[in-house]
């Protein structure tokens, strides 16, 4: 029980303040004049301004409240390693033990693991959030059981008392790292990239070292074994073997005693992308579908475009003098013998041969596409007649053999059922809807045993056409038709995105493959894709970082398309396989937050212990003493930590008195006031 004194004023104390005046006024004239009665007048005045304070005693029961000790261990991933799991735990419940049996002491235990999305160890947060649930005035002090290697320390509490670290490290520790300094996310293909990495050793590392070995691997081969010198920034000459994603490997090999191998390893997904495409577009003569083309090609801005248009064949004679010509000559020679390598699509619009192409050119075509080129022949009425670029060297590549029939007819191109599950009509038509306008000439085609019938035209004839030849690809359009949707002849067509699929999927693009595996990777869990042409697929092979394999089975979620779902358990380079296709992805980080330092440290938390007078210590060196300090004394020496008492109570009653009663008050302000007249009257 406790009492004191408190005051309610009756009045605002301005105006109290100012009647107290006006009794000091009166009280000074009275002893200037010499009154008799002035000390009782005084001493009416006194008691009136006090009645006016209205003074009362107070008496409180009051129940005191326990001192809380926030008890908080990092259960972060870098807190598993080597013994340090097992020695935060033995700390926790022994600390938890003497804190309990103190008077008047309760302890509060936090746990922080990994925070998601590769954010570390969140421990400040943790301790603002439990500091938030519990009142500032009986929080005692706070024991941080950790590797000191956390990741928030911008989102520090205020602390009332005092915070200390118990760290988890040990003399002896080292460990070897592995950095991605740099990387780009996009390489051209054919082109050097660099990249720089440096490996290092940080803490008590073996003396002597000056180089270490360094293992890289693309798309899961065989590694290839570098030296290189520790401690310094590598810069690495690297080629991209393919477009698309390339998955680097680098690694080094774990070196005996060194605290983990998780950051021995880095992680690089790369996209190879073409730098520019060339195109050789050679019309055979002046139509409405030439334009079509030339448009499409121009439209890309990674495609350099080489556009002839053959405006005056050889056998035209009108007489104009040759001199007089401003046409410029087809220079065929360095076109089809010289440079046809350099070119990834080579697009013949109707042409038909008469004599500007010699045979011999030709036939370098198509040893060109054997060796891993590409051909697009649009075809017209001339591809149906004596003249077809199919007699001669094309024939041995063509995906179909002209009738020599051209219909000439009004049809509607549709899909094939094998034409909804290739990359490169999949999905047209419910994209762009399946009543498209006609179009008005097909030149009959009989499909050879290889080649793939994606699109058909009058009577299910085939109208598109597409075949692998050697390394290179061949595709067949019977018609020169296509420009009639770009023209929205009765409601047009997907013409403009048919075409840019056929021209990218005859240049390689890995989006358009046919036949492909892939996975996409959200966090830990992976998507695996499949795209066949086949109607059913095994289920895919899964190997993990670790050496474990797994299956899952696939579902078709699209014609040609199969997914499935899964959780990656581990951080690292994941196998794929399915059939007779494979590939690899990498999932999480390529450098986990919580392996980018790893040795004990209190560097991070120390402007924030130091602000509260708190102290650091290694659980190596044994548990700590705990002792009271006051508020503002050093709160940490060697062995000992200490904790704050706040003295926090919780009032149960309260019961007030006034001091000065009514009736008290009148009786003896009267009193005071009539023994002043009165003594005053006698004198």
């Amino acid at each position: 029980m406790t009492g004191t004194v408190v005051f309610d004023p009756l009045l605002p104390l301005w105006l109290i303040a100012a009647l107290g005046g006006l009794a000091l006024a009166g009280l000074g004239l009275a002893v200037a004049r010499r009154l008799a009665g002035w000390a009782l007048r005084a001493l009416a005045a006194l008691v009136l301004v006090g009645a006016l304070a209205n003074p009362a005693f107070r008496q409180e029961e009051r129940r005191p409240l326990s001192d809380i000790v926030l008890l908080v261990e990092d259960l972060s991933a870098s807190q598993r390693l080597g013994t340090r799991a097992q020695d935060t735990e033995r700390a926790a419940e022994a600390l938890a033990a003497r804190l309990a049996a103190r008077e008047n002491t309760e302890v509060r235990r936090v746990s922080v693991g990994d925070a998601p999305e590769n954010g570390g160890s969140r421990v400040m947060e943790a301790l603002s959030e439990a500091m938030a649930e519990l009142p500032r005035g009986r929080i005692a002090g706070a024991i941080l059981l950790s590797d000191g290697q956390i990741h928030d320390i911008e989102a520090a509490p205020e602390m009332p008392a005092p915070l200390h670290l118990l760290h988890t490290g040990r003399a002896g520790d080292w460990d070897r790292r592995l950095r991605i300094d740099n990387a780009p996310a996009f390489a051209i293909l054919g082109e050097e990239l660099r990249l720089t990495l440096t490996v290092s050793d940080e803490g008590a590392a073996p003396e002597g070292v000056t180089s270490v070995p360094l293992d890289i691997a693309i798309d899961g081969a065989e590694p290839l074994r570098f030296e290189v010198p520790l401690g310094q920034q590598m810069t690495l000459p690297l080629t991209l073997p393919r477009g698309g994603r390339n998955v680097l490997q680098f690694s080094t090999p774990v070196a005996a005693g060194e605290l983990t191998d998780r950051n021995n390893t880095a992680l690089v997904q790369i996209n190879g992308v073409r730098d520019r495409l060339r195109v050789l577009l050679v019309s055979g003569q002046p139509h409405p579908g030439t334009r079509t083309w030339r448009n499409l090609l121009k439209s890309d801005s990674s495609v350099d475009l080489v556009h002839f248009t053959i405006l005056r064949p050889p056998e035209k004679q009108d007489g104009v003098p040759v001199r007089e010509l401003s046409l410029i000559a087809f220079p065929t020679r360095e076109l089809f013998l010289d440079k046809v390598d350099e070119f990834d699509l080579i697009i013949f619009d109707r042409y038909r041969r008469r004599g500007i192409l010699p045979t011999v050119y030709l036939e370098n075509v198509r040893q060109y596409v054997e060796a891993g080129g590409a051909v697009l022949l649009a075809a017209g009425p001339d591809f149906a007649g004596a003249e077809s670029l199919y007699r001669g060297p094309f024939e041995a590549i063509m995906p179909a053999r002209p009738t020599a029939r051209v219909v000439e007819e009004g049809y509607r191109p549709r899909v094939t059922d094998l034409g909804r599950r290739h990359p490169v009509t999949a999905g047209l038509e419910e994209t762009f809807g399946g009543e498209w306008g006609r179009w008005l000439r097909q030149i009959e085609v009989e499909a050879s045993e290889t080649g793939e019938v994606v699109m058909s035209g009058a009577d299910d004839r085939p109208l598109l056409l597409l075949d692998r030849v050697g390394e290179g690809r061949v595709a067949l359009l019977t018609s020169d038709q296509a420009w009639l949707w770009g023209r929205g002849f009765e409601g047009g067509g997907p013409q403009l995105e048919l075409l840019r699929r056929l021209a990218h999927w005859m240049m390689k693009e890995p989006e358009l493959e046919e036949e492909a595996l892939w996975a996409e990777a959200t966090g830990q869990q992976m998507r695996i894709i499949r795209r066949t042409l086949t109607e059913e697929v095994p289920d895919v092979t899964i190997t993990t970082p670790s050496g474990t394999v797994e299956t899952r089975p696939l579902e078709e979620v699209a014609p040609g398309r199969f997914e499935t779902l899964y959780e990656g358990p581990e951080i690292g380079l994941y196998r794929l396989e399915n059939g007779d296709q494979d590939a690899v992805i990498g999932l999480g980080p390529a450098a986990p937050v919580e392996f980018e330092r790893t040795l004990a440290t209190d560097a991070v938390l120390a402007p924030v212990i130091g602000a509260t007078n708190g102290g650091t210590l290694a659980l190596a060196d044994g548990l700590p003493a705990i002792r009271e300090v006051r508020e503002g004394r050093p709160a940490a020496g060697r062995g000992w930590i200490g904790i704050t008492p706040r003295g926090a109570y919780e009032t149960e009653s309260v019961r007030q008195m006034a001091l000065l009663p009514p009736w008290l008050v009148l009786l003896l302000a009267a009193g005071c006031l009539i023994g002043g007249w009165l003594r005053e009257g006698r004198r």
